[in-house]
């Protein structure tokens, strides 16, 4: 599969540089077997589930330094769903343990922050830690080891869900927001809640289904937005280097996020509000254009360094793919996209 995770451009480097060039090197060594192998299922109650809560301080309340963004959670009018993607990259298990104290930094540092960040000015942000799939699951080939880990992943994130439907939501719009595997579990959260519950679907302000393979017929309801301020839809992306094609996605949902339309005229860098950095230090407006095509968002080298591309021992073809920077090259766009979208649905249950 054509999946891959988000991850800290300075942890990860030495890492991989340290491996052999065989993508065999990330294998647990030892068949996936829960009774043995996976940690208890997380207490949701327990606020160490939690990556982010909006009444407590943590790596969701950032906003890139020497900007102007400001967390604005404790007004915000939604929640957000947050599903963080894979931190889990060691062979010791099929899927992590919540107690592993350095995973869990690793989350918060990365994808919390950097990611799930975006939506602090317009929605509460709620986001679960989950007993992750290991990363290698996602090349699982041979086996059903990694199919089997992915499952029991979602099965948190599951639980995790209901327990913030019962406990959190209180009746408040939903958007849904994650990345790579946390869009994979995203997209069962889709078809197992919002396909089959008109009330939820009233609900739901919309679905950023970042970095993940999907398919327009993957739901039976709720369908793709169209444009900017279309609620109650999903938008979808990986982004990739232009010119570059995989087969495999060709029939992937792909939005602009320069233009938030599927259709495949270039957007222009002009159009790109701004990138923000692994460094998460600064903002870089017209960092990249955007263009839709087979499946693939692609863009042209961007103008600025902190926008790494993908690097896996084994994996040539992925150091074609900005899937690392999927939210970071449109952060400004995503975040003014939100709130826009987060209006016209304020409007609409308004009746205006």
């Amino acid at each position: 599969m054509f999946i891959y995770t988000a991850w800290h451009r300075t942890l990860l480097v030495p890492l991989l540089l340290l491996l052999s060039s065989c993508l065999g090197v990330l294998r647990p060594s030892h068949q996936f077997a829960p009774a043995k192998d996976v940690s208890e299922a997380p207490d949701y109650r327990m606020e160490d589930n939690w990556a982010a809560l909006p009444d407590r301080l943590d790596s969701a309340d950032a906003v890139p330094l020497g900007t102007l963004l400001r967390d604005r959670q404790r007004d915000a009018p939604v929640d957000v769903f947050f599903v963080h993607p894979t931190t889990h990259l060691g062979r010791g298990h099929w899927n992590a343990d919540l107690h592993n104290t350095a995973i869990n930094h690793l989350t918060d540092i990365t994808t919390i922050r950097k990611q799930a960040s975006v939506f602090n000015s317009t929605a509460r942000i709620y986001a679960p830690r989950y007993r992750q799939a290991t990363l290698y699951s996602f090349f699982d080939e041979k086996t059903k080891n990694g199919e089997e880990a992915i499952d029991l992943a979602y099965t948190d994130v599951k639980a995790a869900f209901q327990y913030y439907l019962d406990n959190y939501n209180h009746g408040r719009p939903i958007i849904l927001a994650g990345h790579s595997q946390g869009t994979r579990h995203l997209t069962h959260i889709l078809q197992d809640f919002f396909d089959h519950d008109p009330k939820l679907r009233h609900q739901l302000v919309a679905a950023y289904l970042v970095g993940f393979n999907v398919p327009e017929e993957m739901f039976q309801i709720v369908r793709p937005c169209e444009d900017s301020t279309q609620t109650g839809c999903y938008v979808a992306w990986n982004t990739a280097d232009w010119g570059q094609e995989y087969a495999a996605y060709n029939k992937s949902v792909v939005t602009n996020p320069l233009t938030w339309s599927r259709d495949t005229s270039t957007a222009e860098a002009r159009l790109n509000l701004g990138g923000v950095p692994s460094t998460f230090n600064r903002r870089d407006t017209r960092v990249v254009d955007a263009k839709v095509h087979n499946g693939l968002l692609w863009v042209h080298k961007p103008i600025r360094d902190g926008y790494p591309r993908f690097l896996l021992p084994g994996r040539p073809e992925l150091r074609h793919s900005f899937h690392i920077a999927d939210y970071s090259l449109f952060y400004y766009n995503i975040r003014q996209n939100a709130e826009a979208r987060v209006r016209a649905y304020r409007i609409k249950m308004s009746g205006g």
